[in-house]
């Protein structure tokens, strides 16, 4: 049964939302991914939203540009985390989607990442469900002890060589 919904608007964004998939993939959580506009076919998207805290989904990801209706929509009728992404854009460079999904009236937050921010969105979706699941969460202590030694790592290579060779 799918924790983590996936939904974007277009297959275009599909680029960015993969790596929320493959974030979600290394942490063992399940998900599913849709393409569901809100604007072309609400009906399917209503549906969609409404049916998904039956269907076990606990976090929806939703990706969006320009305009960027479907993670607020999203929060508008599911009753647990949404977290939007906003999509680079080619007229404004991602920040028509950023304000679109940052700023939602009083009342229907949407958790919100970086433009094309598809990794820390699986990672935040992670961390919402490891609130209540103790292996979840341990393997996200894993996964930031690895990141740290990465850093270490290159430090250390740095050290050794020198910028110039680096």
């Amino acid at each position: 049964m799918p924790k983590v919904g996936i939904v974007m608007g277009s297959d275009s964004d599909m680029p960015v939302m993969k790596k929320a998939a493959e974030i979600l993939e290394r942490f063992g959580i399940d998900f599913e991914m849709r393409i569901i506009s809100a604007h072309r076919e609400p009906d399917i998207f209503f549906d969609y939203a409404k049916e998904a805290e039956a269907k076990g989904i606990k976090v929806i990801i939703a990706g969006a540009g320009m305009a960027a209706h479907l993670p607020g929509m999203c929060a508008a009728i599911f009753p647990m985390p949404v977290i939007g992404i906003p999509m680079h854009t080619t007229s404004l460079g991602g920040r028509d989607s950023l304000y679109s999904i940052v700023q939602m009236p009083s009342g229907i937050p949407v958790a919100t990442v970086a433009i094309n921010g598809g990794a820390n969105a699986g990672l935040l979706a992670a961390r919402i469900l490891a609130v209540s699941d103790e292996e979840l969460l341990q393997k996200l202590k894993d996964y930031k002890e690895e990141l740290k030694t990465a850093v270490v790592e290159k430090d250390e290579r740095l050290g050794s060589v020198g910028y110039k060779e680096y």
